[in-house]
């Protein structure tokens, strides 16, 4: 049998305690779309805001659950350390001006040869820019003001902080399909060998936590999992394999959009495996994506208590 391999990045979700602050700053600032209005499935008490490219295509999707009065992550081991947006090469001090004009601070480094604009969010989630030079396939978001050529082009990588390095790696490479391509310092980068190149939504990053380093808690900014990409007829493989090397993995999860597994890498990050199809079309047109709350099936009887319990939302192009 052929061993399976993810193709790269599929989505990051993290924690917000406010959702039209989030739904402001992902389209009004980084000019992603919302793609997909929905609730948690496992908590239909609080919205779950997916934002992407035009189609929300596998690697361009960042989620979010909105769960009002939590307190702030505490930052730290096992967690992911920063997610990283793809940008084309030029792009870095067009972006450096937009967030300084909305009032974010940022600062430019570099890495692998790379520019890199870092800065936090509202909510103190910390996101880089990398200029890249293999950029995913996508459809720019519509009614955003961003420059054309300037667009946000779905992930470049994710950055894992690990307190067992060697074992992230390990799980990565032996259990997800990534291969190592380089180190730098404390820094070990991964690409999936089902994803082409670095830059394409493909990367990992695992970096090694301090000596006697705390472990990082879950709160408001802090990510809650990261999924790679797995195709439907790899995801079995991925629950066997998985599970006979001794790992707690979850059952397949319906997720209406795609199928999810879970389970938790020896360094403390919460992975997850998700399959590329259906999509986000299966229940709304392109043109109609994130324009309505949208309930699986299960949930559909109670659409009107749901409906109730939720925050009012202004939705972009809807002021």
């Amino acid at each position: 049998m052929i061993p399976p391999s993810s193709s790269g990045l599929h989505h990051t979700t993290a924690i917000t305690d406010d959702a039209q602050r989030s739904v402001d700053f992902h389209f009004g600032v980084l000019g992603m779309r919302l793609v997909k209005l929905t609730v948690n499935f496992d908590d239909p008490s609080t919205h779950h805001l997916y934002f992407g490219d035009d189609l929300g295509l596998p690697g361009s999707a960042l989620t979010y659950f909105p769960w009002a009065g939590m307190g702030r992550g505490t930052r730290g081991a096992g967690e992911v350390q920063a997610t990283a947006l793809a940008v084309p090469h030029g792009s870095v001090g067009y972006w450096t001006s937009r967030l300084a004009a909305s009032g974010v601070r940022s600062k430019i480094a570099a890495r692998f040869g790379e520019a890199v604009l870092s800065f936090e969010g509202p909510d103190g989630m910390r996101f880089e820019m990398i200029e890249a030079a293999n950029l995913s396939p996508f459809t720019p978001a519509r009614g955003t003001d961003v420059e054309a050529g300037r667009e946000v082009r779905g992930f470049h990588s994710a950055t894992l902080r690990s307190r067992r390095p060697e074992k992230t790696v390990e799980v990565l490479t032996g259990m997800l399909g990534f291969v190592v391509t380089g180190v730098e310092g404390d820094r070990t980068r991964l690409v999936a060998a089902g994803g082409g190149s670095a830059g394409s939504a493909a990367t990992l990053d695992v970096v090694a936590a301090a000596s006697g380093e705390g472990l990082a808690e879950l709160g408001v900014g802090s990510v809650h999992h990261i999924a790679v990409r797995s195709s439907a007829g790899d995801h079995l493989k991925f629950l066997e394999k998985i599970s006979a090397a001794g790992y707690r993995i979850t059952p397949v999860m319906e997720r209406v959009y795609f199928r999810s597994l879970y389970f938790r890498e020896p360094g403390g990050v919460l992975l997850e495996i998700a399959t590329d199809d259906p999509g986000f079309g299966v229940d709304e047109s392109a043109e109609a994506l994130g324009t309505g709350l949208k309930l699986p099936p299960w949930l559909e009887g109670g659409r009107g208590r749901i409906e109730a319990s939720l925050p009012k939302l202004l939705l972009p192009g809807r002021r």
